[in-house]
């Protein structure tokens, strides 16, 4: 969750730095993850400047261009060729300087001094997509004539430098999911290290008023099991355009896309206080009736995105009339939003009960900021306060007038939690006995009230925004989070117990193994084991073998992995976009399957090789990685670990357009390929990725079954012998090899490929191996006789089996 730190100062009184303010967040349970100093407009418009426009004439050599002379507050006009349609004499413009760097969803730009068809341009007049304003590119931004020439574009726009705080929510901590939410915590930290007395306020809703009673809409809720309140008003006379430059960055500090006025409200309202809202044209209300009820199953429902749904009976739905508008708590259908020619509004405010949004949002592969919220359970106390301050900022904003009496259904009501603590327990468990008024002060500062006190036993109230706080261990978990887990000491020595390794503990193995991987090059890397469940809808994969989350956070974490691929290739995507190109990755981890008998889990060891095999130099060019790469890199594994007795054959997997597989019979050990192109062009690489995967529990279990031989250093000279042998193109070398093996016996030592050719000069349909082999006795020296009689016998079985002949 994303939290502007000037956003939040407009709640809390404090000049604390930003680092400072991050530190009490963690310290307090709201764990930081990031801090970044950001302009609300990338690169803060610097060195765009306000420019008037004093000439404009045709280029004298292309029809579509336009030399201009622009004042820009310096001591004499620069002349600027612009192809913007509008540009003309007299405007005032936004103008990008010499030096000035441009940025755009691709990357950016640096403005040059250059001649454009001969002709010198000394600047960029710029459109609003331009500066990032905006996605127009009709033409140039022509500015106010009152505009000042020559001052700063970033004080024109009113573009603003802020702090963007990182927070890693966690789901119980639903109190704050707001910037007001996060402040109040914040506070407490900062009463609790006496970092002065901060006042917390809201901004105040005292100018709400009803001014008339022409547009009423009635409100009736139906399903008061999953609506516990709604509260509607309409809004007469508004007038939807840009929202003003304030709003707009509050906005974008968030990563929000300002929308319009209406909308950018409705936002600006639901991380300001954690409570969302819906805004609808109230002339497109059938019959000024608004109804909650579900939904009849197997109707369908267009979104405001344009994405159609089928409904399910169990759908929450906010109706008029005639037909449903909203997917409750989740997403507007598509005659519900505002657009440019509204001119009359209907704004809504409501608790759902979390458990029914929750179950429409998963249902429809949903995940929006209002169900996030309302899924996870709103304040209900917030819910008048958030539709006043909507309406207050809309009629400042937008203009309009309150047009009819809030309508508030409220069946049913929420209370706050009562419990009771004891603070002799509470010390217990904290390990150190904390000073009673600092109990008081801290359970102040949370909203805790206490409402009796018994000797050591006080009787609390919560607030009904707290709702993880249900019994005596919730409230002993608040005190210390603001007291401070540092500022409980560490008082002697800290004892516990070391499990002893099994003895099929494969850590032994896996320090090795990675070892060596980082000696060829390869990085450490650790995926999440939740992933897409469309990555396993082809490709040779079961989709109804997929394990599926019950209650996934979102589609992109809605399965477990059935292979470990796609999350490298994610990787591989990352680092290109970065131009981080040549990687070699390798990754442990478990892969999941559901079976007609139950669930399979499998560790697996997963390599990635892709771009250059080595980074450029003087001494030899670039070259390349290539699927013998990292085959060399599986075999060293396989080697290393002691594996032996394996056959190779080639690989059908539809993941690879090429590629071999390792196996003891039927059981796969690995396989290893070049990666499917179209697999790839899903994650726009456009350069080849060889990928390996590997059963490390078959690898491992076949490993400690090896026996450790010792023999003596050979006394005996070993015997080479190469052969050129032609064979069909199909032919595989290792297929030769094993032959070769199985012919030469125990004599035979190493069989090695050292070059291979096709082309000219070959039969069609030919290629040529040229094999080395490797003989030796361990008890005397082979003379020529002995080591022909081989050479003949491994010839003879080429020949038989493959049809080889020599060249």
């Amino acid at each position: 969750m994303k939290i502007s730190y000037n956003w939040l100062k407009e709640y809390l009184n404090t000049d604390l730095s930003p680092e400072k303010a991050a530190e009490y967040l963690t310290d307090t349970g709201l764990e930081v993850e990031g801090l970044e100093q950001i302009d609300t407009i990338k690169g803060g418009l610097r060195g765009v400047v306000i420019g008037e426009v004093l000439s404009c004439v045709p280029h004298p050599d292309a029809d579509k261009l336009k030399v201009t002379e622009v004042n820009i507050g310096a001591d004499e006009p620069v002349q600027i060729v612009c192809g913007a349609p509008n540009v003309a004499a007299g405007q005032k413009v936004p103008v990008a300087t010499v030096g000035t760097e441009i940025y755009t969803e691709d990357g950016s730009f640096t403005i040059k001094k250059s001649k454009l068809r001969g002709q010198v341009s000394e600047g960029m007049i710029c459109a609003e997509d331009e500066l990032g304003l905006g996605e127009s590119h009709d033409g140039i931004m022509i500015l106010d004539p009152a505009a000042k020439v020559g001052s700063p574009a970033a004080e024109y726009f009113e573009i603003e430098s802020d702090y963007v705080i990182e927070i890693g929510l966690t789901p119980n901590r639903t109190d704050a999911m707001s910037h007001y939410g996060v402040a109040r915590d914040l506070r407490a930290a900062l009463l609790r290290f006496n970092q002065g007395k901060p006042e917390l306020k809201l901004p105040s809703v005292s100018a709400f008023k009803t001014e008339r009673n022409d547009m009423p809409v009635s409100v009736r809720i139906e399903n008061e099991e999953a609506c516990y309140r709604y509260m509607g008003i309409s809004i007469q006379g508004v007038k939807v355009e840009e929202s003003p430059a304030w709003l707009q960055n509050r906005l974008r500090a968030i990563g929000l896309k300002p929308v319009n006025n209406i909308v950018d409200i409705g936002n600006y309202v639901l991380h300001e206080t954690g409570h969302p809202m819906h805004a609808f044209d109230a002339d497109k209300i059938a019959g000024k009736e608004i109804i909650i009820k579900n939904a009849v199953a197997g109707d369908k429902f267009i979104t405001l995105d344009g994405s159609e749904l089928e409904l399910s009976d169990q759908d929450l739905m906010i109706w008029d009339a005639e037909r449903p508008l909203v997917l409750a708590g989740v997403y507007g259908g598509q005659n519900s939003g505002v657009s440019s020619s509204t001119e009359n509004v209907f704004l809504e405010v409501a608790y759902f009960d979390p458990v029914h949004i929750r179950k429409s949002a998963k249902r429809h592969a949903l995940n929006t900021d209002s169900s996030f919220r309302y899924e996870r359970g709103v304040d209900p106390e917030m819910t008048e306060y958030a539709l006043k301050r909507a309406v207050t900022l809309i009629q400042e904003i937008a203009g309009g007038e309150v047009a009819m009496a809030i309508a508030d259904e409220h069946p049913v009501k929420i209370q706050n939690q009562e419990l009771t603590l004891n603070l002799d327990r509470m010390n217990s468990l904290i390990g150190e006995a904390i000073p009673t008024e600092m109990v008081r002060d801290i359970l102040a500062s949370l909203d805790i009230r206490i409402k009796a006190e018994s000797g050591k036993n006080w009787h609390l109230e919560v607030p009904a925004y707290r709702r993880d706080v249900e019994r005596e261990a919730d409230v002993v978990e608040e005190v210390l989070r603001i007291y401070g887990f540092n500022a409980v000491p560490y008082d002697g020595p800290m004892r516990i117990s070391v499990a002893q390794k099994s003895a099929d503990d494969d850590a032994r193995e896996r320090d090795m193994i990675s070892s060596l991987l980082s000696s060829l090059g390869y990085h450490e890397m650790m995926n999440n084991s939740l992933t897409k469940a469309s990555y396993y809808e082809k490709y040779g994969f079961e989709p109804e073998a997929s394990v599926a989350m019950l209650n996934p956070l979102s589609q992109d974490l809605a399965v477990m992995r059935q292979s470990m691929l796609f999350g490298g290739l994610e990787a591989v995507e990352y680092n290109s976009k970065r131009q981080r190109a040549n990687l070699k990755f390798f990754e442990f981890g478990r892969c999941y399957r559901k079976k007609e008998a139950g669930f399979e889990e499998r560790e697996d060891l997963a390599l990635w090789l892709t771009g250059l095999a080595e980074d450029e130099n003087w001494k030899q060019g670039s070259q390349a990685s290539d699927f013998y790469q990292l085959k060399n890199a599986v075999l060293l594994l396989f080697e290393r670990i002691g594996l032996s007795g394996y056959q190779e054959s080639a690989s059908d997997a539809a993941i690879f357009s090429e590629g071999l597989k390792w196996h003891r019979g039927k059981k796969v050990l690995a396989e290893i390929g070049k990666v499917n192109p179209g697999l790839l062009k899903s994650f726009d690489l456009k350069t080849a990725v060889f990928y390996a995967e590997l059963n490390w529990e078959a690898l491992v279990d076949a490993a400690r079954k090896n026996s450790i031989v010792m023999s003596d250093l050979p006394k005996f000279p070993e015997v080479r012998r190469d052969l050129a042998l032609l064979v069909d193109s199909n032919v595989k070398y290792g297929d030769l090899a094993q032959a070769a093996a199985k012919a030469g016996g125990k004599l035979l030592k190493a069989v090695n490929l050292f070059d291979v050719y096709e082309g000219k000069n070959l039969p069609e349909g030919k290629k040529s191996y040229a094999l080395s082999f490797t003989l030796a006795h361990e008890e005397k020296t082979l003379n020529d006789k002995a080591v022909e009689q081989i050479m003949s016998k491994i010839l003879a079985s080429l020949e038989k089996q493959f049809g080889a002949s020599l060249r």
